[in-house]
């Protein structure tokens, strides 16, 4: 998210230079499509990099030092690439954003697992990896958790699950137990509204898969969709498709059930376990 953040301010101080691509990239000793790729988060650039085109388009002052921090920022390794695990593009993401909209039918969202219940879904993927790899993958969802109840970097979690994710006995009762009664807790966070969509409603919007919607609010970035399916995920940025996952949201949570009447539900499941 950071690259992503220094790119589009720089792609926005190329256009105020009035300078087109072309232009630019040879006075940087680049190709154009080094430049673009620069420009569209897609390749990394160092502080000497942002520096040759901050000089280039007449940056200089507060922004200057701001884009400068911002580009340390973008290359500086933070917590999760402790666990040294791959294909962890929503990670960033969500380190990110100050809202997250999560739409699930089959499980729990991850911000709400607990430790067994998550073990249990990376141990039934497909995907092979080791006991340290499963409880490394473990440990990084918990971390991720913390934000519910940080002061300092709190993240907001609006949820619509399937009724049936309550109904599903993922690792067994005991399993089942301890995490519907975590959903009962979380629920009450003033950082967390939980809300079930009930069986009864019929056909929904969101019946052809899960997805998320995230806000970035303290960066000032646009909000992103992201889609995960059983053969890796999908980000979409365009301001269209992004408008058409908030519709879809928004009209899953009014046919859910209230975030109480939902804790009510939730309870009643967890009684039969």
């Amino acid at each position: 998210m950071r690259r992503r953040q220094l790119a589009r301010q720089l792609r926005e101080l190329r256009d105020e230079a009035g300078l087109t691509l072309e232009e630019a990239a040879p006075q940087l000793d680049w190709s154009t499509s080094t430049l673009s790729r620069i420009e569209t988060a897609q390749q990394s650039v160092d502080v000497h990099g942002v520096r040759s085109m901050l000089d280039l388009y007449g940056v200089g002052g507060e922004r200057w030092t701001e884009l400068v921090e911002l580009t340390r920022a973008a290359r500086r390794k933070r917590w999760w690439h402790a666990y040294q695990l791959e294909n962890m593009e929503y990670v960033p993401l969500e380190a990110e954003a100050s809202l997250v909209r999560d739409f699930t039918v089959c499980y729990v969202p991850g911000l709400l697992q607990t430790a067994d219940y998550a073990r249990v879904l990376f141990q039934t993927s497909v995907v092979r990896r080791t006991e340290a790899e499963t409880q490394a993958l473990v440990e990084l969802r918990m971390m991720r958790q913390h934000r519910l109840t940080s002061t300092e970097d709190q993240l907001e979690l609006v949820a619509i699950i399937d009724e049936s994710v309550l109904q599903r006995p993922v690792g067994g009762p005991g399993v089942m137990a301890v995490q519907l009664a975590r959903l009962v807790d979380v629920a009450r966070l003033p950082t967390v509204t939980l809300q079930v969509l009930p069986t009864c409603v019929g056909a929904h919007p969101g019946m052809p898969g899960v997805f998320t919607v995230l806000s970035f609010s303290e960066l000032g970035e646009p909000d992103m969709a992201y889609v995960e399916h059983p053969l890796g995920a999908l980000q979409f940025e365009t301001e269209a498709d992004v408008a058409r996952a908030t519709l879809v949201f928004d009209r899953l949570r009014s046919l859910a059930l209230s975030p109480a009447d939902s804790s009510a539900l939730i309870e009643q499941a967890a009684a039969k376990y």
